[in-house]
């Protein structure tokens, strides 16, 4: 026998199987115990929160020889037909596909005659918002003086695009989404049923994934379960088939960011790009680990709004304390907006590295909420002691006494070198970001006679970001092409009281790495 998918096979078939309901399954079993059943019902609510099962269980239920407390018995032979789908009292349209106003009036015809067996015969109308106008004026003369015998139950995730004429006509019953616990415990109950083994931290990321959709988390757990057939399902298993990021990441993320570490920020994405993670989720996760991290900020009671384990909540608290809101917002608003660009870009990668650049330099937006960021950077800076003054202005009399003597260097500029300085400009076309951006302020040396040093100021994060040996060759290679010579290239940074002018030569005011917006 062929598989069946978890979401068809464990689909509710009474009342007290459906789950994160209950407003709306006593309300209709209330109305089929005192016999008080309306002509029309209109069901609402997100995909996956059960309005078809529902209102499958509802035309059993009206139908059904023996009702139990308003719910079918799956029994007798109306139940078992409706069941397997060739119930005569029972029809399902889905209005995506028969949208015309011949549709409606098939519907118009049929409904003159009662029906051979059962009470009731129950049009289920899906995606009912797909009708045309003119069905929906042809089903508006219908739901006007229906049958004693017909009931109409329209089922929509788009109720404000039906016409305000067939919605007065209407009970009207909105679906909630399905809360995370109710999700989990509802998942747990079913693989004990099959006998998987998963971990309850596995069953609530699902769960949490799904949205408030109960079909949603039944179709991902299936996913999950397929990759990992015939052994336990655990949490780390689920965000690898999901493409999904641990809150861990997201942590040390946040960390990086408020420290300014531009290098570590792009290592993490670098990270998750080599693990194959979905980028479009990835910034979708983070976007929700800020919104727990600004509730947290705003709201003593917001721990339990936030669905996240012990050691993730410790983690959001201390990181709440080194950030203000207003910056949080900042990110929110950086990442909101690029979630948006993200679905018309095949660069994705290189928009997530522009807006974790964006959150590290405040400056380089000039709205308010990056003013605010900027002087938050400049208290945390102060806070830790990591903080000069710089540009103090001083009388000429004073700048004359300051001045010190101009060093006089006795070797000339290597040629190679001075070649590597006048041809910059088409070097720097050629590196890639975020490297270049990482150059913009180191200026040039000379090392011996054929070692190009390029020297960052004291406490810069490109030096971290350049000093590797991938991008000394990347270099090396790229002034190799451009001038066709081979110069040897070295990393270095000041130390403390040094300035590019007191200590190197000539050729450090020959060449300003500075970068053109242009060229970014």
């Amino acid at each position: 026998m062929s598989y069946t998918a978890l979401y068809r096979k464990f689909r509710p078939s009474e009342f007290d199987q459906v789950k994160g309901q209950d407003h709306i399954v006593q309300t209709l079993k209330n109305q089929i115990n005192a016999n008080r059943i309306g002509h029309a019902y209109l069901f609402c609510g997100t995909r996956g929160t059960g309005k078809t099962t529902v209102a499958k269980i509802f035309a059993k239920a009206v139908n059904c020889e023996h009702p139990v407390d308003g719910s079918p018995c799956n029994e007798c032979d109306t139940c078992k037909a409706v069941n397997m789908g060739n119930s005569m009292n029972v029809i399902e349209i889905d209005a995506a596909s028969n949208n015309g106003v011949d549709n409606i009036r098939q519907i118009r015809e049929e409904i003159q005659y009662a029906p051979s067996s059962g009470k009731y015969t129950v049009y289920i109308i899906d995606e009912v918002h797909m009708l045309s106008i003119g069905a929906f004026n042809a089903l508006l003369k219908t739901l006007e003086e229906p049958p004693s015998y017909v009931i109409f139950i329209l089922a929509t995730t788009e109720p404000h695009k039906i016409p305000i004429t067939i919605l007065s006509r209407c009970q009207r019953y909105d679906f909630k989404r399905i809360s995370i616990d109710t999700i989990a415990a509802r998942l747990t109950e079913l693989m004990e049923k099959e006998g998987v083994e998963v971990e309850e931290k596995a069953i609530r990321y699902v769960a949490k994934a799904a949205d408030g959709s109960m079909r949603d988390a039944l179709s991902l757990l299936d996913q999950c379960i397929a990759f990992y057939l015939g052994k336990k399902l655990t949490y780390d298993n689920v965000l690898d088939v999901l493409g999904a990021v641990d809150n861990e990441i997201f942590s040390r993320l946040v960390r990086n960011i408020i420290d300014n570490n531009i290098v570590a920020c792009i290592d993490i994405l670098d990270e998750m790009v080599m693990q194959g993670r979905e980028l479009g989720q990835f910034v979708n996760d983070f976007i929700w680990y800020l919104r727990n991290l600004m509730l947290i900020k705003t709201s003593d009671g917001a721990m339990d709004a936030i669905d996240a384990s012990t050691e993730s909540l410790e983690a959001l608290k201390e990181e709440a304390e080194m950030i203000d809101i207003d910056v949080i917002m900042r990110y929110i608003k950086v990442f909101s907006e690029l979630e948006s660009q993200m679905k018309y870009s095949s660069q994705k990668r290189v928009l997530i590295e522009i807006a974790l650049i964006k959150l590290n330099r405040p400056a380089m937006e000039n709205d308010i909420s990056a003013l605010n960021n900027r002087i938050a950077v400049v208290e945390n800076k102060l806070e830790k002691g990591n903080f000069t003054v710089q540009n103090v202005s001083t009388t000429p009399v004073q700048q004359q006494a300051e001045k010190k003597p101009k060093k006089v260097y006795d070797k000339p500029i290597p040629e190679d070198i001075q070649e590597v300085v006048n041809n910059w400009g088409k070097i720097q076309r050629h590196i890639s970001n975020p490297y270049k951006i990482y150059l913009q302020d180191a200026r040039f040396s000379v090392k011996g006679a054929d070692t190009l040093l390029i020297v960052f100021n004291t406490g810069s994060i490109g030096y971290e970001g350049c000093n590797k040996p991938e991008v000394i060759e990347m270099l090396t290679g790229l002034i190799s092409d451009e001038i066709q010579k081979r110069v040897k290239v070295e990393m270095t940074m000041l130390e403390n009281n040094q300035n590019f002018g007191d200590y190197f030569q000539e050729v450090v005011k020959k060449i300003n790495m500075q970068i053109d917006e242009e060229d970014i």
